[in-house]
């Protein structure tokens, strides 16, 4: 028998007054933290919701999303984590889709009326059957008469619960993909590949009961739930919550917190490089306290690393993982030469091989797509046996639609993602190859590289960029400087300037937005 909620009952049993999560002003215990998860597994049973049933969440960074996901596992259900910037028909397809039986919405801003889409979603969704407001302020009922604010859910009922028994190999959570490249499908992963990557997730990085974790990765996706919240819970570590990544406050709450730990995808790092109230803080205090950051998400690029490492003085380490990975699968490991580019070695029971388009196993150095096998593997898609049997094979096999290579020590590096290929003419390019060497450029700040129509070349090479401040570099100038590094087939032949790049709520840059954004060119040279 296992719980994923056994991570925080543990630590709340062993240090029940150490600090869990730090929000703003707030302060709270573990025992706090899992008294009131008790009050909401109490609710939900009394309301007939328990082993077999599906529990939706939309919440940002605050101390309820612990408080109800751990409560949702003590009731013996299944947590649905959704993207807080969900609209009202996108968070209706989800509730439909998921067949969650209750739906617990935080009421949101002016800005993000999180609460009016939900509530307006729950209604058009006959299956889901409970509604619960969670309110900014914990005291005050909720903005529609007609439900329970989460505090209303919880009131009178006991801060003692005993945790409804699940198995290993039960539903725990059912995180959606992006949808990048269709309709979102929800990958359903078991108690057991939640609790060992979190407890992976800490032997990785040796955490323990003194670190300080700086949570500003969405709680609702797998990187941050995984590697910061359960794991960190598990170490009895304390969370810092900032609801939304913005590189001032990151900076300031490290310099308060004395922050220890900090993960993040590329374009916080280079938010953090090129914050522009960066002198307000103290480096010098920050870099005594912070002792390991994880990049994950996506690719960082080489030039991000090297000036991140070289003014915070701590290393950097690159892991990958999905979402139907729980996250973790490789990651660059402590106790080994760290090899900057690399996503690292496969993780302890996990199992990784580079695949040409036949099935066969690709040599060293040569580009294939990644597939993964072990217990963090998801049991497969909701609902969806055919999509489960396209992704995983009969011998376990995920395969994870990117590309990457294998050094001949076995270290793993990412090439690009399949459905970012750009073929030029009936040339393979990668994007990512040619942004590495863009980043090297001493005008270009970020980068973006994807392909877009061409008339007879079927695509061709576009770069989006932002250039540092007070560059002037123009367009002819920066092909011309491509042309001189890159091979003839690869170089970008347009350029773009941006001010900013569209971004998910994770910071990963949305290169079909981009592409969406512009058309397509008839002739190059």
């Amino acid at each position: 028998m296992l719980n994923l909620a056994v991570l925080l009952e543990d630590t709340a049993r062993e240090v029940p007054d150490r600090v869990a999560v730090v929000q703003a002003e707030a302060r709270l215990s573990y025992a706090e933290i899992d008294a009131a998860a008790n009050q909401v597994a109490g609710g939900l049973v009394a309301r007939g919701i328990g082993p077999g049933d599906r529990v939706a969440l939309s919440c940002p960074n605050l101390p309820y999303f612990p408080i109800v996901y751990y409560g949702i596992l003590k009731a013996g259900a299944t947590v649905v984590p959704l993207n807080i910037l969900l609209t009202e028909r996108e968070i209706a397809c989800h509730l439909e889709d998921s067949g969650a039986k209750a739906y617990f919405c935080f009421e949101g801003s002016d800005e993000l009326p999180m609460g009016g889409a939900g509530f307006a979603a729950f209604e058009s969704t006959p299956g889901c059957e409970h509604f619960i407001m969670i309110t900014a302020d914990p005291t005050s009922r909720s903005p529609i008469s007609s439900v329970d604010s989460l505090a209303e859910f919880q009131h009178g009922r006991p801060t003692q619960f005993d945790t409804v028994p699940t198995s290993e190999t039960d539903t725990a959570v059912v995180l959606y993909t992006s949808g990048t490249t269709g309709r979102p499908k929800g990958a359903e992963l078991t108690h057991s590949n939640m609790a060992h990557n979190a407890l992976l997730a800490n032997r990785l990085c040796g955490m323990n009961e003194r670190d300080v974790h700086l949570i500003t990765l969405p709680l609702f996706h797998s990187f941050g739930q995984t590697m910061q919240m359960n794991a960190g819970f598990a170490s009895g570590a304390t969370a810092v919550l900032l609801p939304r990544f913005d590189a001032g406050r990151a900076l300031e709450l490290m310099e308060r917190e004395e922050v220890t730990f900090f993960a993040g995808v590329p374009t916080m790092y280079w938010g953090l490089l090129n914050c522009e109230s960066a002198d307000r803080f103290d480096v010098k205090r920050i870099t005594s306290s912070l002792r390991v950051c994880v990049s994950a998400g996506s690719a960082l690029p080489l030039e991000v690393l090297r000036a991140f490492e070289e003014r915070f003085g701590v290393p950097i380490l690159e892991g990958y993982g999905l979402s139907e990975t729980s996250p973790i699968a490789t990651f660059n490991r402590v106790d080994r030469a760290r090899r900057p580019g690399s996503i690292g070695l496969p993780v302890w029971g996990v199992e990784v091989k580079v695949v040409r388009p036949d099935g066969s196993e690709a040599d060293a150095e040569e580009p294939g797509e990644i597939c993964v096998r072990g217990h963090n593997v998801m049991k497969g898609y909701l609902g969806r046996p055919q999509a489960t049997a396209e992704a995983i094979d009969k011998q376990g096999w995920f395969r994870t639609g990117d590309i990457g290579k294998r050094d001949r020590d076995g270290y793993l590096f990412i090439v690009d993602r399949k459905k970012d290929l750009i073929i030029r003419g009936g040339f393979n390019v990668y994007p990512r190859e040619l942004e590495e060497v863009l980043m090297t450029h001493p005008d270009v700040s970020l980068v973006a590289v994807a392909g877009v129509p061409h008339e007879s070349h079927g695509e061709e090479v576009k770069a989006f960029v932002i250039r540092r401040p007070g560059a002037t570099t123009d367009e002819d100038e920066l092909i011309a400087w491509c042309k001189r590094n890159m091979a003839g087939y690869k170089y970008p032949r347009i350029v773009e300037f941006r001010d900013s790049m569209p971004m998910t709520s994770t910071g990963k840059i949305l290169k079909r937005e981009l592409v969406g954004q512009t058309g397509g060119v008839g002739t190059s040279d």
